[in-house]
């Protein structure tokens, strides 16, 4: 390789909601004895997953293949109403790891269709987070991915509503966007946008320095929708070398010039620092902020309640003391808990 520069964007990596559910998995692990099962992957980075089967985890996709007694942890993605009573009943403790903006759009798709209206969702069939959601409310839901499907819907008798899928990308959901409010003018919108802020802001860093790339390198899994999106958007904004990667391995060896590199909401940050070794940039690496990202959000109520009482709370990311006071863990990120966590087992 002969890269002159690195342009680093930032905010990248690890979302509020990541962190959140990386950090309750790994409080769960650590509380019970056996094996800690979880609902589909905790965020879609292969890496986090690996990790986490290490310790001990095992991933399902049904929750009939969990063992009856064992605690079960819920993925960020959100999930199916019966998925989620299924969990109850089936687990010995169960920890609903969604992630808080995938509730508000299942409260708003609960709400919504209650009022008796018919609901636009604008996401993917496939992924995790979209058949939750649509779970909410199947008969009052109408999946929808580009302006053609907008433009096949039926002409709804009832009053519409449009809601998304949290990790789109702003182009898809724009251009959806205004084909439906085309065909329902009267559509009802939330008042705050559904897509993810962390998604928007690692969006909005790409495309402030993806011009003044040769080459721009996506850090994260194929199977995370919004490190989908910025490949995608990389393209659309015209740079002819864009390599999504999960491993710096990954990468060609003939990448020269400037490259830009951002990271997906799921993707660790050892997995960008390693891409950044690799291309060993001659003059260096030049981040660029385009906002800061200060969002935090707590691991869910039941288990921080669980942990306090159980009176054996330790700092994950220096080891220390037991603490039945208070469970404290905004200033510890996920990936050192992660490193910690690994390195103890």
């Amino acid at each position: 390789m002969q890269v002159e520069k690195v342009m680093l964007a930032a905010p990248r990596g690890f979302c509020a909601g990541v962190e959140m559910a990386i950090k309750a998995l790994a409080w769960l692990v650590r509380t019970f004895d056996g094996p800690v099962y979880c609902y589909h992957e905790i965020v879609h980075n292969k890496l986090v997953v690996r990790r986490f089967e290490k310790l001990g985890v095992v991933f399902v996709d049904d929750i009939s293949e969990v063992p009856p007694g064992h605690p079960i942890m819920l993925s960020a993605h959100g999930s199916a109403p019966e998925v989620v009573a299924a969990a109850s009943e089936q687990a010995s403790y169960m920890v609903d790891a969604v992630c808080p903006l995938v509730t508000k759009v299942h409260h708003e798709v609960k709400v919504r269709s209650n009022k008796g209206y018919r609901i636009i969702y604008v996401g993917h069939e496939d992924h995790e987070e979209a058949v939750g959601t649509m779970a909410v409310a199947p008969k009052a839901i109408h999946p929808v991915e580009c302006t053609d499907d907008v433009e096949a819907l039926p002409d709804f008798d009832e009053p519409v509503a449009l809601l998304a899928q949290t990790t789109l990308s702003h182009r898809d959901w724009e251009g959806v966007l205004h084909a439906a409010r085309r065909r329902f003018p009267d559509m009802w919108t939330p008042g705050r946008s559904d897509l993810c802020f962390a998604t928007t802001n690692r969006q909005a860093a790409l495309t402030a320095i993806v011009r003044r790339c040769d080459t721009f390198v996506v850090v994260g899994s194929a199977n995370s929708s919004n490190t989908q999106a910025l490949e995608k958007l990389a393209r659309e904004l015209g740079c002819q070398n864009v390599y999504r990667v999960n491993r710096a391995s990954e990468l060609p060896d003939d990448i020269s010039g400037v490259v830009g590199v951002t990271a997906g909401a799921s993707a660790p940050e050892e997995l960008i620092n390693e891409v950044l070794e690799r291309l060993a940039p001659e003059q260096g690496i030049e981040e660029i902020s385009v906002t800061g990202e200060d969002e935090y959000f707590p691991p869910p109520r039941n288990l921080r309640e669980l942990i306090e009482a159980s009176g054996a709370l330790a700092s994950f990311s220096l080891g220390g003391s037991p603490n039945p006071q208070k469970m404290v863990d905004r200033q510890v990120a996920a990936s050192d808990v992660l490193d910690v966590l690994t390195a103890s087992r």
